[in-house]
């Protein structure tokens, strides 16, 4: 028999907290008014950084001080809140993808800055960084980046200068240091090499950088686009995972998905062979294959790797 990484009181103590004491589901709370409240500063946000685009476009300077006053307020709020699903699943909404993933990127990024412990110095420098890290964009046509088809190779190279404007941008911006500029630049770069614009790889990569990539394929992945739909929450995850030794940092992608698992705790989920249940714990050797309660049975997917989550029901 396998040993089982759980102890008989963990699980014994995590099944009463999430059943009735007759083996049933709990029904979820609703969605508190907190929760609401940070939602509708989401949208307002979003609008606010649409408006900014426009002006930054017209006139080749970026409003710091109203974003430092407005927008990243918003999002050092939001992460706060403790119904993060709930959350991740308002910001891959399709409506206004460009300007809703300038927040996403930025409360995930701080959110993954949080879980490394980086100082508050450090933190606001992250949420600054990702906000604004798409800031280029405003000198792409804007025929190229709604094209519902896939791209030329011509409109992709149109396309990769972004990363180029938005350090010029930012750099030439009072108020905003150098390690803030590099995100703009850096944050398609990847750790094996294979990124853009220059191909640098490793600690060639500014920290920021690496965690603002991060946050950045994650939503992408997760939103909805006018030339793909949306992953599954689950398939993302384990999409990710698999680039754990390649394209993003272990030191900052393996914290990253487990702190996301952590959160999922609780949730209803879809398995693979059709059946629903609620994920009970986290495996503490793979985050990715927890315990999931299927009526009156207990599924360790890690000893189980025919039945996979195929997705989370928020």
């Amino acid at each position: 028999m396998k040993h089982s990484p759980f102890s008989s009181g963990e699980m014994d103590a995590v099944i009463e907290s999430l059943t009735n004491g007759q083996g049933c589901i709990q029904t979820k709370p609703k969605v508190k008014e907190k929760f609401l409240e940070i939602s509708a500063k989401i949208e307002e946000a979003i609008i606010q950084v649409e408006t900014i685009f426009d002006y930054v476009q017209n006139t080749n300077h970026i409003p710091l001080l109203e974003i430092k006053e407005t927008i990243i307020p918003t999002i050092q709020q939001a992460v706060e809140t403790p119904q993060l699903f709930y959350l991740f699943h308002e910001l891959r909404k399709a409506d206004d993808y460009t300007y809703r993933h300038n927040i996403g990127v930025g409360v995930i990024a701080t959110l993954i800055g949080k879980w490394l412990h980086l100082s508050s110095t450090e933190l606001e420098k992250v949420t600054i960084a990702a906000t604004l890290h798409d800031i280029g964009k405003t000198k792409i046509p804007s025929y190229i980046l709604n094209k519902p088809g896939k791209l030329t190779a011509e409109e992709y190279d149109i396309v990769k200068k972004h990363t180029l404007y938005g350090y010029k941008l930012l750099k030439n911006t009072v108020g905003i240091s150098r390690d803030i500029s590099l995100v703009a630049l850096q944050h398609h770069e990847r750790e094996n090499g294979t990124g853009y614009p220059f191909g640098i790889h490793g600690e060639q990569i500014s920290l920021i950088s690496k965690i603002v990539a991060v946050a950045d394929v994650f939503h992408a992945m997760s939103s909805k686009r006018v030339y793909h739909d949306a992953l599954p929450f689950y398939s993302v995850i384990k999409q990710m995972n698999e680039d754990v030794f390649g394209k993003f940092d272990p030191k900052i992608l393996l914290p990253f998905l487990s702190n996301i698992m952590q959160t999922l705790v609780g949730s209803e989920v879809v398995l693979s062979d059709g059946r629903c249940g609620v994920i009970l714990m986290l495996n503490p050797y793979n985050s990715l294959m927890p315990l999931v309660k299927v009526d009156e049975t207990i599924i360790n997917l890690a000893e189980n790797k025919q039945i996979v989550i195929e997705r989370i029901l928020a």
